[in-house]
């Protein structure tokens, strides 16, 4: 894991992943600083609340369905597909390790750099998009709803690159072009919305969704072409994803232990 934590984290590969975790931010704190530069007469504008439901907005549409998706995908996919690209994957398989801990130790490495991001980037995004109300923000986040929205938005993080983790993990394993089971997916996660009570809940985001703590609304026409469907409570939605990706990761392992590597194909 030590090994791969260093790979990860300054891996040639994965210099955009990084511009997808600081988007957001730049954003947020041009937000603040805009608004800051304005005077505080001008916040009057919007609301703490308007704030909260923009960044929730954010956070639906760009981080869970683009930005750690794409980031996951990016990390995780080339835990295994890098090292055959660049022939050294060998080395490891002719260590003496197991290869299920080879999976795990990859796997473990690949999570850490994924909840640094991407969790840095939503705690430091958060922080920021209501900085220039001043007092008034600081007094929402100790006294108010803040604390709890933000911990509610950096557990979903990590679960996100739990679950999509694990599938991207195995992708890699699997196919030699990852691109594609990635694209199959993200189509399907977007569709999510739009699909029929039962086939919603065989999905990744909407699991994530039913945790987010700020519910976004659906503007006109989408809103008529949205089925609706009860949210997944708490206490099935966390440890149903922890059982799908445990149950992934197991099948990543098996599928190593009798993987052969042929750098010709």
């Amino acid at each position: 894991m030590r090994l791969e934590l260093k790979k990860t984290f300054l891996s040639k590969r994965g210099w955009w992943i990084y511009f997808l975790a600081l988007g957001p931010v730049a954003i947020t704190v041009l937000h603040w600083l805009v608004e800051a530069r304005l005077g505080r007469g001008a916040g009057n504008r919007h609301s703490i609340g308007e704030d909260s439901i923009i960044f929730a907005g954010m956070f639906l549409f760009y981080y869970l369905r683009a930005g750690i998706f794409f980031g996951a995908m990016g990390i995780f996919s080339n835990l295994f597909r890098a090292e055959m690209l660049e022939k050294t994957l060998h080395y490891y398989f002719l260590t003496p390790l197991r290869r299920e801990l080879l999976v795990a130790g990859k796997y473990l490495a690949g999570l850490i750099v994924a909840v640094v991001l991407f969790g840095s980037s939503v705690v430091l995004a958060f922080l920021t998009i209501g900085r220039h109300f001043g007092a008034s923000w600081t007094d929402y986040l100790l006294h108010g709803p803040g604390l709890h929205q933000l911990g509610a938005y950096f557990l979903v993080t990590v679960l996100a690159c739990v679950g999509y983790g694990a599938v991207f993990l195995l992708s890699g394993l699997l196919f030699k072009n990852p691109m594609i089971p990635a694209a199959v997916v993200w189509v399907w996660e977007n569709l999510n919305p739009f699909l029929p009570s039962l086939l919603k809940k065989i999905s990744v985001i909407f699991y994530l969704k039913s945790l987010c703590p700020v519910e976004v609304p659906i503007p006109p026409p989408f809103n008529v072409m949205v089925v609706d469907a009860d949210p997944t409570p708490f206490w099935v939605a966390t440890p149903g994803l922890l059982a799908i990706s445990l149950i992934l990761l197991v099948y990543a392992a098996a599928t190593a232990r009798t993987t052969e590597i042929s750098y010709s194909d």
